[in-house]
């Protein structure tokens, strides 16, 4: 995997454990909590051009549906989807 300087994510992603790992690394995290949680945290208010992102990938069918076997051809789909969709 290549090298990242922060991680944007979905409130799915949020753990204390996931944190501290990505901490560790040195990744600086930028997921929202969960409602459930007791103490807000801090978050990028940007990510919604993260889902914004992954739903237009997901009108690729090949990437919805997940029609490859390979993970490497898979994320290299994904790869070609959001270049395009990134030049559009």
């Amino acid at each position: 995997m290549p090298t990242a300087g922060w991680l944007l994510a979905d409130r799915g992603n949020d753990a204390d454990w996931f944190r501290e790992a990505l901490k560790d690394k040195g990744i600086k995290v930028r997921i929202p909590g969960r409602k459930s949680r007791n103490r807000a945290v801090k978050y990028d208010k940007r990510r919604n051009r993260i889902e914004i992102m992954f739903g237009r990938i997901k009108d690729w069918r090949r990437g919805a549906t997940r029609c490859d076997r390979c993970p490497e051809t898979f994320f290299s789909a994904i790869m070609l989807a959001a270049t395009v969709l990134f030049w559009l």
